[in-house]
């Protein structure tokens, strides 16, 4: 029995909390992690105890007098480090054991402290960990000299991503440093795809992977409001009112100022019906103290009614006690973040998870029933992984010369090529990024060994140094001396704007441009801010699953009236179109003035096609929630594929000339600024495109059209191909 391979302590803590069983991502990860020294992943539904079922057994083995941090748990947000702190604190009480925090806003005597006696746990970013392996390199061998086990938490938010690269990197920079080699345990409740996730330990062979598949009820409804692109419709609010007055509901728009207008709109419902007033807005651009505020209101409220208009930042494990009810708002991006959200409702035991969602458009409708469809067959999307992520390579570069203040190129040359996070850079690639960040002053060459050179310095220096994903410049909203929240400087904000943040009406009064700040006062009329931010991303197959739900005469129960009604509108446009192929037949719908092709692809592959056309000089309109080219007739275009594939022919050229013109295009790669032109190149063709998959479009694709302004027979053909 699991139970009984617990340690004393830990079995008097699960007795202690009056546990009537363990779970059973629980028992598998006991029996494994206590018998074995394996790298484990886990990977269950939110809210199965993946935390317990990994500290409880870790906790077990490791020694309470060790002179070292012994479990070092990394997590991707500093909200969950101080949510996770108190469940781990609380189970460490049991043997005596110390839990520090660490990171920018903890508290600076803990971390002396460790240093001085270094034991326990150690709860941290991957942020943090590059700013003391760059600038105090010394306390990695001080605290971590016995680690034996590394606790990644959320695994799933850094595969495929830039912080995940950096974070293999400063794994084995770790384990280097402090010549140890520790168990790693993943924790996830969105994995799709499990080698990836393997792989992120360094040694997939050695890591195992525990899956609960324990499936959990669900109450579903769809409901359509057609809405404004900036503004709700009233009927749509007032429906929302009603379905969540007297319930626990988080609301998920797909942005900031979504977010905002939901929190601030249904307070003013509300308060005309003398409801309750408890409806906040909870996102990256709120306070930091009024979030955590939130969230523990949310955890500790056992009995009244709220709602959190919410973005991402409560998709991850926070814990904010059980809701009663998820709420989306128009399609999520992805299956993966649609799981996320749907879990954070009925984490109680024996309790449905209920989940509300509203579609603002027809196609928002038809992607939200295919990424539901999706997630009933257990589709997760497999991330994007960078093979070569030049850009990467680069900074961790400087970094490791910063850490070691210098280095022989030898010795920083092995250093990187046993690095496992670049594995697939080759000595030549290598050499040439060496070489660039010498010549631009990134590095200086002293004989056989590199500093840090002028240029370099200013970099490495920078606390932007410490992370690899870009931060927009923001300036500080106050009110009478205390912070709001902030906005992003994008945001065209002006003297006398009226603007919603923090679930409440503002005016500004003044903007000091100097310190960044925003000076404003309580109003009773606004407008949401404007936010950046890059939209999601949408697999391949949600799109050819949009499709497939055109062509099918399929019922759906969760949809309402409208829902339907508008589904088969959409289904009277498509259904004399005889689709044979969902993998290669697409409709061409033929107007009187354009040509409207239907893609249904994925984002990458939908941005990608763009970019052929415009290189072709075709001049074209997209309409990307329905992946659609409109085309002019009087152009007088067909769907060429030699004239579209002649443009690979100087792809290189086509992409130098689109980053010397519009440099932004590389904003998804901060650190790109690092690399030759050549690299950048490269980046730019398999990190924001897919060429492969837009070529072997163009050639399979069979355009079956119809005419929609005379009464033409159908026919199915290849346009020029």
């Amino acid at each position: 029995m699991a139970f009984k391979l617990l340690s004393e302590p830990i079995r008097r803590y699960v007795k202690d909390k009056r546990w009537e069983s363990l779970r059973p991502i629980q028992v598998a990860a006991i029996s494994k992690i206590m018998k074995s020294d394996d790298n484990v992943i886990l990977a269950s539904r939110t809210a199965s105890g993946k935390t317990e079922a990994a500290f409880l057994p870790i906790l077990s083995k490791i020694s309470p007098r060790s002179k070292s941090v012994q479990v070092l748990y990394i997590s991707p947000l500093i909200a969950l480090i101080n949510d996770q702190f108190v469940r781990v604190e609380d189970l460490c009480s049991y043997l005596d054991i110390k839990v520090t925090k660490w990171h920018g806003e903890a508290n600076r005597t803990a971390k002396e402290h460790l240093i001085k006696d270094p034991n326990g746990v150690l709860l941290i970013t991957p942020e943090s960990l590059e700013a003391m392996l760059v600038n105090k390199p010394q306390n990695v061998r001080i605290l971590f000299n016995d680690l034996k086990y590394i606790v990644i938490d959320e695994i799933h938010s850094f595969i495929g991503t830039d912080r995940g690269i950096q974070l293999k990197s400063i794994l084995h920079r770790i384990q280097k440093s402090a010549s140890v080699k520790p168990t790693i345990v993943g924790l996830s409740a969105t994995l799709g795809d499990f080698d990836e996730a393997k792989s992120m330990t360094g040694y997939p062979e050695a890591t195992v992977v525990l899956r609960d598949r324990t499936a959990k009820s669900m109450t579903t409804s769809f409901r359509f409001f057609e809405s404004l692109p900036n503004q709700l419709s009233i009927d749509l609010l007032k429906d929302l009112y009603k379905e969540t007055y007297s319930n626990k509901v988080l609301v998920f728009p797909n942005s900031r100022g979504r977010a905002e207008e939901v929190a601030v709109k249904l307070k003013r419902i509300a308060e005309k019906v003398n409801g309750h007033t408890d409806y906040y807005s909870h996102h990256s651009s709120v306070d930091r103290e009024l979030r955590e505020w939130i969230e523990h209101f949310a955890k500790t409220n056992k009995y009244h009614p709220f709602v959190i208009s919410c973005t991402s930042t409560l998709e991850l494990g926070i814990d904010i006690g059980s809701v009663e009810k998820v709420v989306q708002i128009d399609a999520t991006h992805s299956i993966a973040s649609l799981i996320q959200r749907v879990g954070r409702s009925g984490r109680k035991d024996g309790q449905a998870s209920s989940l509300l969602l509203y579609a603002t458009g027809k196609w928002s409708l038809l992607q939200s029933l295919a990424c539901w469809e999706l997630y009933k067959q257990e589709f997760i999307e497999p991330p994007f992984i960078a093979s070569k992520a030049f850009d990467l390579f680069a900074h961790q570069l400087l970094a490791v010369v910063k850490q070691y203040s210098g280095l022989s190129i030898p010795v920083l040359k092995t250093e990187l090529e046993q690095n496992f996070a670049f594995k697939d850079i080759t000595s030549e690639e290598s050499e040439a990024i060496l070489s660039h960040l010498i010549e631009t002053d990134m590095l200086e060459q002293l004989g056989k060994e590199v500093i840090i050179g002028l240029e370099g310095e200013r970099i490495v220096n920078s606390r932007d140094f410490y992370s690899v994903f870009a931060t927009e410049i923001h300036f500080k909203v106050l009110h009478d001396g205390k912070s709001i929240g902030d906005l992003p400087s994008s945001s065209p904000i002006m003297i006398e704007d009226n603007i919603l943040l923090a679930a409440k009406i503002w005016k500004v009064v003044d903007i000091d441009f100097r310190s960044r700040k925003i000076f404003v006062k309580p109003t009773n009329d606004g407008k949401p801010p404007i936010f950046g931010g890059e939209p999601g991303n949408t697999h391949p197959l949600v799109r050819q699953k949009m499709l497939e739900l055109l062509m099918t005469s399929s019922i759906h129960p969760e949809l309402d009236e409208t829902c339907a009604a508008k589904l088969d509108d959409m289904r009277q446009v498509f259904q004399d179109i005889p689709i044979e192929s969902l993998e290669d037949d697409r409709p061409l719908l033929i107007g009187e003035n354009s040509y409207k092709f239907y893609t249904f692809q994925g984002s990458k592959i939908f941005d990608t096609l763009k970019f052929i056309l415009s290189a072709a000089g075709i001049e074209f309109r997209h309409l990307d929630p329905s992946a659609c080219f409109e085309i002019d007739i009087d152009q007088g275009f067909e769907w060429s594929a030699p004239k579209l594939l002649a443009v690979l022919t100087d792809l290189d050229r086509h992409l130098a000339l689109r980053i010397d013109t519009n440099p932004a295009i590389l904003s998804f790669a901060k650190w790109a600024i690092l690399l030759p032109k050549d690299k950048q190149v490269e980046l730019l063709k398999t990190r924001r495109y897919d060429f492969e998959g837009a070529v072997k479009f163009i050639n399979s694709v069979r355009w079956v059209y119809v005419s929609t302004y005379n009464n033409d027979s159908l026919e199915k053909f290849v346009l020029d191909a």
